[in-house]
Formats: C-alpha cells, structure tokens, sequence
C-alpha cells in the first residue's frame, strides 16, 4: 500500500446501495472502484471510478467488464457465475468464489448443504412445482420459497394451512418448516484468504409482518452471553464449511427452546449490517473489502447500541422521490441518514436507511420507532 500505483483495482457486479456504500468505504483507502449494472441510473453511478450499463448475468458482457480488473466481488447474487469462473482462470481474483455464488443462488441447493454439513436448520422438503406442495399438505404449517430469484420478500409464501395452498409457487422450490421463533437474529461474519476470521455481534431483526423486508433492527441484540455465543459458533461454523473468502451475512431464528437455526444466508454486505457504519469499530463495508484483499479484518466490536431503520417507499406513491419529515429526523440526537440516490420511489423500495446511535437501549427504541413514523418517502 505504498503508493496509489500499487493498489488493486476492484470490479463490482452490481451498482445498487450496497456498491454504493462498499465505494464509500473503498475512497478512505484510494481503491478504484468500478462498476456495472444493468441500470443506466443505478446508485453506485455518479461516486464509482467507472460506471458501465451492462447485464450482469450476461456471460460476455461480465466476462469483458472484469478482466482488466485484478479483482472482482458482488453486491447482488444474481450474477454470471461462469464469467466469474473464466475470469478465475485467467488470473483475476474472484470473492465470494462462483462455486459459492451458485450455491447460495439457488435456496434448495442451500438447505441441502446445512443438511449435509450438520448446520441447524428448519426441517424441509424439496417441490418441483405447486402439485407436490398440495402433496405435501401434512406438512404445513411451513414456508413455501421458490428456489432461485426470490430477493427481498418477493419468492416467499407463508402457507399455514390447506386454504393457503393456492399460494403455492408452481416452480421448483421448498416447503420449509415453519419457525415458531422466540427472535430473528443475525450474524456477520467475514474471512480472508488467509484464513483470518472476524464476527460483528448478533444483531436482532424485526421484520414487515406483510413484506417481508427488515423494518427495525437492534444492535447488539438482547440476548443472553450463551445464546451469543452460540450464535457466533453457528456462522463461524458456515463460513468456514463454505470454504468463503469474503463477507457472509447469516440469518437465523432463535426458537422457544433456545436453540439457533440457520434460515438464509448472504455472500456479501446485507441488510443486517448497515447499523456497523457508525455503531461498530469497522463496517461491514470496509470488512469486506478488507476480506477479498486479503488485508488483516478490523476490529468489530460495537462502539455504541445502534438501531437500524429501513426507509421504503411509501404504499401509494410511485414517481420523483420527495422526503417528508426529513427535518424532524435531521434535528434528532443520534440519528444519522443514509439516502441511496434512488430518483424513483414505488411502494416498499428501499430508498434508505437512517442509523440511531443512544447508549439507553429504551431510547434508542423509542428513536427508531419515532423515525419510522417521521420520516416518510413520497411522490
């Protein structure tokens, strides 16, 4: 790192928020940060070193963008995977690894791998189509996920009984056991290639009773030291059976019974982590770009109880995005607002996120609850 000359070049498939805030974190270290999406006015376009329009499910159009670059990573899962692979070959070096990528792409392949790896997950059964859901209707209560391209709530159906099997998804998917969980926690944990690994605290997740998306989330979690540790154990214990070099967001449920199942897991910088920007020592975003260099990973620990709350477009409103309520929020100690550079707001579409830092866990609930009844996106 002695000269600008001497640092990698990074390429980015994927431009959305998450891209937007890795190249925030990359512009403290002078890393170029280039970057392609499918969408002429993605987040990451105006703050990358290089912005090009391309599909990243494209073979050739990835192929071509990544291989001037000495490394690329993702921000999203749907991607090339054998792009990625060629790119390997040739020399570029490519975290989280495309066998990795393929695997995490498809929920079914995923749930297998717990299986078989002895990671504790929910009980569940592998459908082609909606027929062999209703086959499977001893089975429910249990979740009904499609098993590639379910993103953010979409691809997910709660069944809880026969009258909801019209809810079916008739492609291949999996019934899930449903979950009668005490919490929705989860951990991020982060691994270079030298094998150095380093775990944020567990978090604790609330989400959209109807979509899906995190509404809230709490950092650290209010849990007790066992139940932490445990937790830790579970997604130190995936990332390494994944062999993953990078970040892996680990998503879990907490039972009634106290026991940690694993629920989805994410190869990159996830939802569950935006809090680590100013609650945590080191960010999930520069975590991970300190992963897929290889660079030692920093220091994890929480400097201050953090709150998290996702900024969604508001039901009823698709067009220019306007903020209602930005003042109040602005005004609040503590609070600190990211806006992602979405021009164009619908309804549920992350827009943002606003962080909450209080030492009182009670005030800090409070803020976020008051956040979330502030700061509105409209059209």
């Amino acid at each position: 790192m002695a000269s600008d000359k001497q640092l990698p070049t990074i390429g980015v498939l994927g431009g959305g928020q998450l891209g937007r805030m890795m190249i925030q974190s990359a512009i403290n270290y002078n890393l170029e940060v280039h970057v392609m999406d499918p969408d002429a006015n993605a987040p990451c376009k105006d703050i990358a070193t290089s912005f090009r329009q391309g599909a990243i499910t494209d073979h050739d159009q990835v192929y071509e963008f990544g291989k001037s670059f000495d490394f690329v990573t993702i921000e999203i899962e749907n991607v090339n995977t054998e792009a990625l692979k060629k790119l390997r070959e040739e020399g570029v070096r490519v975290f989280p690894q495309p066998e990795i990528i393929e695997l995490i792409q498809d929920k079914r392949i995923q749930k297998e791998f717990y299986k078989d790896h002895d990671i504790p997950t929910a009980p569940f059964v592998l459908t082609e189509n909606a027929g062999e859901v209703r086959a499977n209707a001893s089975f429910l209560p249990a979740v009904n996920k499609l098993g590639k391209e379910g993103y953010d709530g979409r691809g997910v159906s709660i069944l809880k009984s026969e009258d909801d099997l019209e809810k079916a998804f008739d492609a291949p998917g999996l019934l899930e056991k449903f979950v009668d969980f005490e919490k929705e926690l989860a951990v991020i944990v982060a691994r270079n290639s030298s094998g150095e690994i380093k775990s944020f605290p567990v978090v604790e997740l609330s989400f959209h009773p109807v979509h899906n998306l995190v509404e809230y989330l709490f950092s650290p979690a209010s849990i007790s030291p066992h139940i932490e540790d445990k937790a830790q154990q579970v997604a130190r214990d995936v990332i390494e059976k994944l062999d993953l070099v990078g970040l892996l967001a680990v998503e879990m449920f907490l039972t009634k019974e106290g026991e940690i199942l694993v629920n989805e897991v994410a190869p990159r910088t996830h939802n569950s982590g935006h809090q680590t920007i100013e609650g945590n020592i080191t960010s999930q975003f520069e975590q991970h770009i300190r992963a897929i260099l290889d660079w030692p990973l920093g220091d994890t620990d929480i400097k201050i109880p953090s709150a998290m709350v996702n900024l969604l477009g508001e039901d009823g409103y698709t067009g220019e995005a306007r903020y209602s309520g930005l003042s109040e929020v602005l005004a609040m100690a503590g609070a600190h607002i990211h806006l992602y550079g979405k021009r164009l707001t619908k309804p549920f579409r992350k827009m943002g996120h606003i962080t909450i830092v209080d030492n009182d866990m009670k005030q800090l609930k409070e803020k976020a609850k008051l956040v979330k009844s502030k700061l509105k996106v409209i059209a």
